[in-house]
């Protein structure tokens, strides 16, 4: 009788890809599965199988790790350990198929799977293929398991999101791509654990660490910045983007991983914490971990520890540079779920992880995981970094008015940091307020632009009197009380400043001055207002840093209201003829279209991109006169159904400002 030999192997990538929910997910590996789920693939021999004269073997290989796990016709295994069994008994045609299962805490990585003969004849082995295996949160054995599908639809399977900024009482949307179902970025993901500093000093520690997504989530954490490691982001934050990418104008993660890859793991440039996340989520979905990206609006970055956050303003309300804490308007990181058996098991669900390098943890820049539950719940001796991030989301801050270095009043607030925090809602467009699950007693923010301050003789309150947008002016009123029976002289000094995210405010760009008399508890409200000339050099994502001082003149009694805002851009409009009808692998037609609402002429390029709609970036040069509009047709085949989404920016050429619109489409099938 002939040796028993392979003719040829079928991994069954559509059925398999199907029921392990990694349709579209692409890789050198080729088939993708999860782990904790059975997959199956098909031989045939060049003869029948004989079980009394053949022996199959199956060797499932992980770089120099490997199982060898002999193929039966039992179909009862343990989701904790691998097994493999006949599926149908076609044996005597000479084809089978083999049914492998994955324990539900296999190590992600890329396998190899072989096919061992042991008979007469001697050994022979078959090469069947290789196959990804991610985390499964659809399999409640495994560690990720998320029991709503709408979660795992949102969390995992979405390829687009909104990343929120601007400030807690107008937040501005930033759309962007997770791509994670394009070309390569699969194989990416995968590599970055290879060339992670803790597989260089340990490769095989590595490997069976890779069951925990605890220890995934920590890797990760630190290989998306670049300051310890061949990580893939270089973050910049000193206004100087020369010899690379202004970190604003990016609009996905795939550019960015893909560049990454093919600089041999050199760090893109630049990158700030909402790209970071952005880029971490794409990695951790990629990997089966379901992720969300989540602002915290007002964070403190107490370098201390003693959670308070001091800031000084002139006695003109200027603020200053000093101190070395600081507070971001906004503050991006993710959160990813899953369960923490080394906390006990009470400590399961969300947990936040930051790759925005701020401080060291473990000798490394990385933050995280750390249980959101743990940080309401001030859990500060838990791992990982909760005294860090419970400082960003609960430091008081004390603002004080200083001349020549001596402290003339301060004041102290306890609720301004981490006052809103929020996430893209499943299935929505609009912010889900999650503050509650950092901080108790926390609800909704304010929507009205309003700062007050009350001291013994006198209280000022600053009010925004409309929403500012770019290109209209800023109208603010400032009302001074006198609290006393007695009349006073009162001069008023306020400033407007410049400033980003996540630093001190420049010089002031706008002033004014003025001296007024109060009668006994007489109150008076100035009305003030700042051209669109006097602001018209703010970049894209500045805000304006407003403060006004009222002084007692006979008491130098001085008290001060502040408020930091950003400027809502005019939007980007895209509509789809018949919306209804997308449908996979046909043309479809978006309208691209804008209004030039400013009151001087604009110019600068268009990009439009879509993952999943679009191969490649769209571009188009614009210029328009004040009041004029353009329209400009887009052609896109989706490739798959689902959600998805057309992302529009117009970068203009006089200004740092970018403006954006994005429509979410839904594709049905062919």
């Amino acid at each position: 009788m002939d040796a028993l030999r392979v003719q040829y192997a079928n991994l069954e990538l559509v059925e398999n890809q199907q029921l392990h929910k990694t349709e579209g997910l692409s890789s050198t590996a080729a088939l993708v599965v999860r782990r904790g789920q059975p997959f199956k693939f098909t031989a045939v021999f060049n003869r029948p199988y004989r079980p009394n004269r053949d022996a199959l073997i199956l060797r499932v290989e992980l770089d120099r790790l490997y199982n060898d796990i002999p193929i039966t016709y039992s179909k009862d295994s343990s989701q904790s350990q691998w097994a493999a069994y006949f599926q149908q008994s076609s044996l005597d045609s000479g084809k089978t198929s083999v049914c492998v299962n994955c324990p539900a805490n296999a190590p992600v990585g890329v396998y190899q799977l072989q096919l061992l003969l042991m008979s007469s004849a001697g050994p022979y082995s078959f090469k069947v293929g290789q196959f990804a295996l991610l985390c499964n949160p659809w399999c409640p054995a495994d560690s990720v398991y998320v029991p709503d599908e709408s979660q795992r639809e949102e969390y995992v399977r979405n390829d687009f999101g909104l990343l929120y900024q601007g400030t807690a009482k107008n937040i501005n949307f930033r759309p962007w791509s997770f791509d994670q179902y394009e070309r390569g970025i699969l194989d990416i993901c995968m590599m970055m654990l290879q060339v992670s500093n803790e597989h260089k000093a340990n490769w095989r520690s590595d490997y069976l660490s890779r069951a925990d997504p605890v220890y995934i989530s920590r890797v990760i954490s630190a290989m998306i910045n670049s300051s310890d490691d061949c990580g893939v982001l270089l973050g910049n934050w000193a206004e100087d983007y020369t010899g690379g990418v202004h970190p604003s104008e990016w609009s996905g993660s795939g550019e960015i991983l893909r560049q990454w890859a093919q600089t041999r793991f050199s760090p893109v440039k630049y990158g700030q914490c909402w790209v970071f996340a952005g880029v971490m989520c794409t990695v951790m979905r990629v990997l089966g971990i379901p992720t969300r990206v989540v602002t915290n609006y007002d964070s403190a970055h107490d370098t201390n520890g003693n959670l308070v956050i001091e800031e000084f303003y002139t006695e003109t309300g200027e603020k200053l540079p000093r101190g070395q804490d600081s507070i971001w308007n906004f503050h991006v990181w993710v959160e990813c779920w899953m369960k923490r058996a080394d906390l006990g098991g009470s400590f399961d669900g969300w947990q936040v992880l930051d790759p925005t390098p701020q401080e060291r943890s473990g000798g490394m820049y990385r933050c995280g995981p750390a249980p959101v539950k743990a940080i309401r719940e001030r859990r500060m001796g838990m791992p990982f970094d909760i005294p860090f991030i419970y400082a960003e989301v609960n430091a008081d801050v004390r603002v004080c008015i200083v001349r020549q270095g001596q402290v003339l009043s301060y004041s102290t607030d306890t609720g301004r940091v981490g006052s809103l925090i929020c996430t893209k809602s499943i299935g929505s467009n609009r912010p889900q307020d999650i503050t509650s699950t950092y901080k108790y007693g926390k609800g909704s923010t304010p929507a009205v632009a309003t700062s007050s301050r009350s001291a013994e003789g006198l209280s000022v309150m600053l009010t925004l009197l409309k929403a500012p947008v770019m290109g209209g002016s800023i109208s603010f009123s400032v009302t001074v009380t006198n609290k006393e029976n007695t009349p006073k002289t009162v001069r008023e000094h306020v400033n407007a400043q410049a400033k980003s995210y996540n630093h001190t405010p420049s010089d002031a760009f706008w002033e004014a001055h003025n001296t007024i008399q109060l009668a006994p508890n007489e109150s008076k409200v100035l009305q003030h207002q700042i051209s669109y000339s006097r602001y018209a050099g703010l970049g894209d994502g500045q805000l304006v840093n407003l403060a006004a001082v009222v002084m007692d003149v006979a008491t130098q009694e001085s008290i001060l209201a502040s408020e930091e805002f950003n400027l809502s851009s005019p939007v980007i409009n895209i509509r789809i003829a018949d919306e209804v009808s997308i449908v996979a692998q046909r043309q479809q037609v978006a309208m691209v279209t804008f209004s030039n609402s400013f009151s001087e002429p604009v110019s600068g390029v268009l990009t439009v991109v879509g993952a999943g709609l679009l191969d490649d970036k769209v571009l188009f040069n614009v210029a328009l006169q004040p009041g004029e509009s353009m329209e400009i047709p887009v052609n896109f085949t989706p490739k798959l159904p689902g959600v998805k989404m057309l992302h529009a920016s117009l970068k203009l050429n006089d200004s740092a400002a970018v403006i954006r619109g994005f429509r979410t489409i839904t594709v049905q099938s062919a």
